[in-house]
């Protein structure tokens, strides 16, 4: 399958820049005029679009919203099969592996998370996050249009993710795996519902950390980075939430 083939590709590019990528912990700061740049638009972009969305959302019913992120959640948790793998995490393959297939079915298509009450604990991974474990250090911190904070790691990882990813794989790669395939629509549809979720959440905590700091892009890009971190080390327990944002 060319799924499988992808995931050969990338072993071998994951390995490779295993070994040859620096092992910085620190993140340098190589592009801070155009990131600033980027991120005063991400700003006015949030302000006029993506505020007002997640306000919206947030008044919708308490069953419609936790429905909506438990389906979102559960699609992102494909891509946590493969980054465990390859991590060598036995434990959250079992445990991603499992969750997915008891939300997808006992739960409705993910809509209900009955594996959380079975004591599951998925935990989100991305090839940003694999490459993290194996010593590659952030590299170059950067902001990218609409995505937001980011590294050279991380950017890269976004790109592998969509070579791994088996939702990415029957969607935009338009491939079928196991019979099943989607559209260019189903992926964007679900990857912005799930961000939209994702700033929803967190909206209160983002707007103390903007209204608190001196320096909002200095605080944002000091969470991002103790975020991934703590992902990496998988110190974190709700990955759906920037941790101490207002502190």
């Amino acid at each position: 399958m060319k799924y499988f083939k992808n995931i050969k590709i990338i072993l071998s590019v994951f390995f490779l820049v295993a070994l040859l990528a620096p092992k910085t912990e620190a993140s340098e700061e190589c592009f801070e005029g155009v990131s600033r740049s980027i991120f005063k638009f991400n700003m006015t972009f949030d302000k006029a679009v993506l505020e007002p969305l997640a306000k919206g959302y947030n008044k919708l019913p308490e069953p419609i919203k936790n429905g909506t992120s438990n389906f979102t959640s559960n699609i992102a948790i494909l891509l946590s099969i493969p980054n465990s793998i390859l991590q060598g995490n036995i434990k959250q393959v079992g445990h991603s592996t499992g969750s997915f297939l008891i939300n997808s079915t006992v739960g409705v298509f993910g809509i209900l998370n009955p594996a959380k009450k079975m004591g599951l604990k998925p935990l989100k991974e991305d090839v940003g996050q694999t490459l993290g474990t194996y010593g590659v250090g952030p590299g170059c911190y950067l902001v990218l249009p609409i995505l937001g904070p980011s590294t050279a790691r991380d950017s890269l990882g976004l790109i592998a993710d969509t070579f791994i990813d088996p939702f990415a794989h029957v969607t935009i790669r338009e491939k079928e795996l196991f019979g099943i395939s989607g559209s260019d629509l189903d992926y964007y549809t679900v990857k912005g519902t799930g961000a939209l979720d994702f700033r929803a959440d967190n909206d209160r905590s983002f707007e103390s950390l903007k209204s608190n700091s001196l320096d909002f892009y200095s605080s944002l890009k000091s969470v991002y980075l103790q975020d991934r971190e703590n992902k990496i080390k998988n110190s974190i327990d709700d990955q759906d939430e920037w941790g101490n944002l207002d502190n």
